[in-house]
């Protein structure tokens, strides 16, 4: 939000002398959109694979079904690897992430960053768009995290072809951003490239809100097994650092 959010903002008041928060109302308007293709994807998965199975994640699917072969006539059905009692069932909400769930993650994620590469596309002078670079490098480290808890979730078994396809799309989009930028700033006029801009920054900020707050702070990836920091402390300690660095990349913006 410091990054986009404000660039674009700044942007609209340049452009406009009306008092309105367009950038807000456009981050308001991707982050609605955004949860609207969630319960579109849902509802197309949950009635392509029955009542019930929409909120079944792939991976969690398999440790069942392993609980399930070693079951000895006094253990549940929800067993796991280890022979404990799994906290699935008992966080249904939380773990109702399905394959269509994990699709919208990567697809939002390589939507924000083709509006990350426009930035880069679009910038006015040689050291603007080093310092776009500079800073968008920094978040596409840790949207490739994100990715990669994405194909965790999506494909439990790791198909070589088909990891490298998902990671190819997602590292070709911010050069394709870049492309489209440059298209952009060398075929329009000054102000309609900035309005564009703009635009695209202000959704493309709701659209990373929407995915960082329901797909990764409070799904993320649940482990078959309770480990020491799958609690909300170093939840808020991984949002507090992740500020912190922004805060002081923002200084250098």
């Amino acid at each position: 939000m410091m990054h986009f959010l404000s660039d674009a903002n700044e942007t609209f008041k340049d452009l406009t002398t009306k008092e309105y928060p367009f950038a807000f109302m456009l981050a308001c308007a991707g982050y609605l959109l955004t949860m609207v293709a969630d319960c579109v994807i849902t509802l197309v998965w949950g009635k392509g694979n029955g009542v019930g199975s929409s909120v079944a994640d792939p991976e969690l699917q398999g440790g069942v079904e392993q609980g399930k072969s070693i079951n000895n006539g006094g253990q549940t059905e929800y067993q796991v690897h280890d022979g404990t009692r799994s906290h699935f069932p008992h966080h249904s909400v939380a773990a109702a992430d399905s394959l269509g769930d994990s699709i919208l993650l990567i697809v939002a994620l390589c939507f924000h960053s083709v509006f990350e590469g426009i930035a880069i596309g679009v910038a006015e002078t040689k050291a603007d768009a080093w310092k776009a670079l500079w800073t968008i490098s920094l978040h596409k480290i840790f949207a490739a995290v994100a990715m990669g808890i994405a194909l965790l979730r999506m494909m439990p078994n790791r198909p070589l072809l088909s990891c490298v396809a998902y990671a190819f799309a997602f590292a070709i989009s911010s050069p394709i951003g870049v492309a489209i930028g440059i298209i952009i700033d060398a075929t329009t006029q000054g102000a309609v490239a900035d309005w564009i801009f703009a635009i695209s920054m202000g959704i493309a900020c709701g659209v990373f809100i929407y995915v960082s707050i329901n797909h990764l702070l409070s799904k993320g990836y649940i482990p078959q097994k309770a480990i020491a920091v799958d609690t909300p402390y170093y939840k808020l300690l991984a949002v507090s650092l992740g500020i912190g660095v922004i805060a002081v990349v923002m200084i250098w913006d």
